[in-house]
C-alpha cells in the first residue's frame, strides 16, 4: 500500500499551494525565485508537521533534494529502516517470535490499525490539525477553545469560533475538523 504525502503551504495567512510535493514545490520555487525573503510555511497534511525545503538551484535540484531517496531497508516495498527503543524484556519476547522482530512488529501494527481504523484516522487528523493550529493560529482569538472543540468533535462550535480568522486559515481548519468528525462518526 503506497500513500502519497500531501502538503499545504501558507504565505502569511494565505494558502498558496496544496497537494503532493510535485504540485507544491514548483509554486514554492517560483515564489522563492521572485522574492527569496518571502516567508512561507509548509505543513504535511497528515501529520501537521512544518517542513522546510532548500529552494536553491533549479526546480529539478529542488525536487531531487525533497523527494524521498532510496536508502536502507527495502525501497521497492516502501520499507524504511529506523531505530526503535524497547526494554530488554520486549526485545527478548520479539526475538522469540517465529516471524522475526520486524515481521512481528508489522503484524502487531497492522492488527491494531485494523481494530478501529476510522477512530485512529480521526485521532491522526485531530493531532495534525492541532499542530497546524499552534503554528498558524496560536495567537488568534479563540485558539484554545477551537482546540477543545476539535478534540470534542464539535465542528459546529469550531465554525462559530473561527468566524473572524483569516479566510484561508478558517477554511482549512473547518475542512480538516469536518474530516476528523466524519472519520469519528464512521467508527
Amino acid at each position: 500500500m503506497e500513500t502519497t504525502t500531501t502538503h499545504v503551504a501558507f504565505a502569511g495567512v494565505r494558502q498558496i499551494a496544496a497537494g503532493t510535493l510535485g504540485e507544491v514545490l514548483p509554486v514554492l520555487k517560483q515564489r522563492f525565485d521572485a522574492d527569496n525573503s518571502d516567508m512561507v510555511l509548509v505543513f504535511e497534511v497528515d501529520t501537521g508537521r512544518q517542513v522546510d525545503f532548500d529552494l536553491r538551484g533549479s526546480l529539478a535540484d529542488v525536487l531531487a533534494r525533497a523527494l524521498p531517496q532510496k536508502g536502507p531497508g527495502r525501497p521497492r516495498l516502501g520499507v524504511i529502516s529506523r531505530e526503535v527503543s524497547l526494554l530488554p524484556r520486549h526485545w527478548e519476547w520479539l526475538e522469540a517470535q517465529s516471524s522475526g522482530i520486524s515481521g512481528t512488529l508489522r503484524r502487531l501494527i497492522e492488527k491494531d490499525a485494523k481494530h478501529q481504523p476510522e477512530k485512529e484516522r480521526a485521532r491522526r487528523i485531530q493531532a495534525a490539525l492541532s499542530r497546524f493550529l499552534l503554528s498558524m493560529a496560536g495567537d488568534r482569538p479563540n485558539y484554545e477553545e477551537v482546540c477543545r472543540a476539535l478534540f470534542a468533535g464539535d465542528t459546529a462550535r469550531i465554525e462559530t469560533l473561527v468566524q473572524k480568522w483569516p479566510k484561508d486559515i478558517r477554511e482549512y481548519t473547518v475542512e480538516q475538523a469536518r474530516e476528523a468528525a466524519q472519520a469519528e462518526a464512521s467508527s
